[in-house]
């Protein structure tokens, strides 16, 4: 298998190309130009010093050399060696609140803004790991399964906003039902559940259910954003320009307020520990360490193909083909007889 390195490289030969198009046309109106030039027996005297094979082996060399050079620009490279990978990690499942309370102003830009960002410190910080997203408000949903691109990863989470679930609600109970179901069977360890949310509007019998959760070896960590002095939730029109705050029935203004309580507790329920995004620098810290901590497995083991630089060859013969042109002369060695006249 041959990749390359650069393969943009490859456009030089469309200049070059254009080059010998070019030049065609030049010598042809030089031939039609010497044409004029006396009969067939004046032309040869007058170039008989001149060895025009000569300059078409080297005319050819020097194109040959450029196309050879081009190709070892571009980087060859062709797989020779199959190399083993281990990698040791846990599996990463983080559920993240969507809701439309996450987008209160009490923690800077918003508390979606800010968990997005701590979640992709997060992925910067894993070793190894797998990371999954799953998504929710008054539903849920795998937005991202485990992977270890974790460029991928922060991909998925940067096209996250509150417009990709329309029912409103924050299911917590289906949330970790989804999460439970996410993660492979074959391990009752190395497993992580990160529950993100306000927990505004929390439904369902969420702490007996991460009991139950728990029993079968996964850990679940909870995170609140926000703060408890809460803040308004804003609404904003189909430019995404702010244009009111939420409001109950009665007109009165809504104010989200970050329920700690119900996520201290869930994370106990769960054998994991709670952590709060607030405007803190290092929020993410906390979690991070107890992640790093945890015992690890090999989650993959896999051969690859490892590439190796071939460019050598081909640069080589590029300047063979250069310096041989260098020791070929244009001129003949011999004389032509003078008979006195050209005719």
């Amino acid at each position: 298998m041959v990749n390359f390195r650069y393969p943009y490289i490859f456009a030089f030969y469309g200049l070059l190309a254009l080059f010998g198009i070019l030049q065609w046309i030049w010598r042809k109106r030089k031939s039609e130009e010497l044409s004029h030039w006396g009969s067939e027996k004046v032309r040869d005297r007058l170039f008989s010093q001149i060895n025009q094979s000569a300059i078409r082996w080297k005319n050819r060399m020097t194109y040959w050399g450029l196309i050879l050079l081009i190709f070892a620009a571009t980087g060859p490279q062709i797989g020779m060696k199959l190399t083993e990978v281990k990698r040791k990690g846990v599996d990463v499942l983080v559920a993240l609140d969507i809701s439309s309370s996450m987008q209160a102003e009490d923690v800077k830009p918003n508390r979606l803004e800010k968990a997005k960002f701590e979640i992709s410190r997060l992925i910067s910080n894993l070793k190894g790991d797998r990371i999954g997203l799953i998504v929710f408000a008054g539903t849920s949903h795998l937005y991202l399964p485990l992977t270890g691109d974790y460029d991928a990863a922060r991909l998925f989470l940067g096209a996250i906003d509150t417009k990709l679930i329309q029912t409103q609600g924050t299911a917590l109970q289906e949330a970790l039902e989804l999460g439970m179901k996410s993660f492979p069977q074959e391990s009752e360890k190395y497993k992580v559940l990160v529950v993100i949310t306000d927990g505004e509007d929390h439904e369902g019998q969420a702490l007996e259910f991460a009991r139950e959760v728990a029993s079968t070896g996964i850990i679940i960590h909870t995170v609140g954003v926000g703060t408890h002095i809460g803040g308004l939730i804003p609404v904003f029109d189909d430019n995404g320009n702010r244009i009111d705050y939420k409001k109950d029935r009665r007109g009165k203004l809504i104010t989200t307020i970050l329920n700690e309580g119900m996520l201290k507790d869930l994370a106990l329920a769960g054998n994991g520990v709670f952590t709060r995004f607030d405007n803190r620098a290092n929020a993410v810290e906390d979690l991070l360490k107890v992640i790093n901590v945890m015992e690890k497995r090999t989650l993959k083991t896999h051969q690859y193909s490892q590439f190796e630089d071939r460019y050598q060859i081909f640069l080589s013969a590029s300047l063979i083909l250069f310096t041989t042109d260098l020791f070929i002369t244009n001129r003949r060695k011999r004389r032509g007889t003078w008979h006195g006249r050209f005719v």
